[in-house]
Parts: C-alpha cells; sequence; structure tokens
C-alpha cells in the first residue's frame, strides 16, 4: 500500500455557524491523504493504473464550494466523494484548517481531521 497526498489545498469558502461566516468568507486549506495500491502504476507508468490527482483536487473544490456549518460537514462529504469515485482506495484522511476564525482572539486556525 501507498499514502498519496494532496496538501495545502487552498480555497476561500463559507463555511461557519455564524451569519458573518456565511456572508463574508475565509480561507480554509485542505489536507488530504488517500492510502491505495499503487503496484500497477509503479510498472506501468499509466495514470489510469493511479488516482488522478486533478480529478481528486475537483472534488475536494467543488465539495468545498457547498456552504456548511461544520467542518465536520464538509470533511465527511469530502471522503464520501473521494471513496466514491475511487473505490481502490482503502483509507482516506482528510485536514481542513479554517484560517483565522473568528472566535475573538488571535489564532493562525482552528482544524479537524476525519478519516475513514
Amino acid at each position: 500500500m501507498s499514502v498519496i497526498s494532496i496538501e495545502g489545498m487552498e480555497f476561500y469558502a463559507y463555511h461557519g455557524c455564524f451569519s458573518e461566516e456565511q456572508l463574508i468568507g475565509t480561507w480554509f486549506i485542505v489536507d488530504l491523504f488517500l492510502e491505495t495500491d499503487t503496484r500497477e502504476a509503479e510498472h506501468s507508468d499509466e495514470l489510469h493504473h493511479t488516482i488522478n490527482y486533478l480529478e481528486v483536487y475537483q472534488l475536494v473544490k467543488m465539495e468545498m464550494e457547498i456552504n456548511s456549518k461544520l467542518l465536520e460537514h464538509v470533511g465527511r462529504r469530502i471522503i464520501t466523494s473521494v471513496q466514491q469515485r475511487f473505490p481502490s482506495v482503502k483509507h482516506v484522511r482528510v485536514k481542513v484548517r479554517k484560517m483565522n476564525p473568528p472566535l475573538g482572539g488571535k489564532m493562525d486556525f482552528v482544524s479537524l481531521t476525519i478519516e475513514s
């Protein structure tokens, strides 16, 4: 098994429980780790024998464009979308970071890591 990672994907999105977050939005950073068998691609050097990073990025982007209150909901949608499109993925871990959250103090981000 191998782990394919796509890290540091940046999106401006409108996730949050506060109405201001749904209106103004903020930056999010998503890291995705996909456990899959890459042996066939290792020998064939053919993209169709592995996970297409562009397709994965497009799935994540599509899910990030759907407004949600909770990072938990966003993370689960990303996992579900990836697993449905790529059944060869055996394990998925996603980390969603909300940059500069409006919590009344200075902090870089809050995050959720979820896996399946």
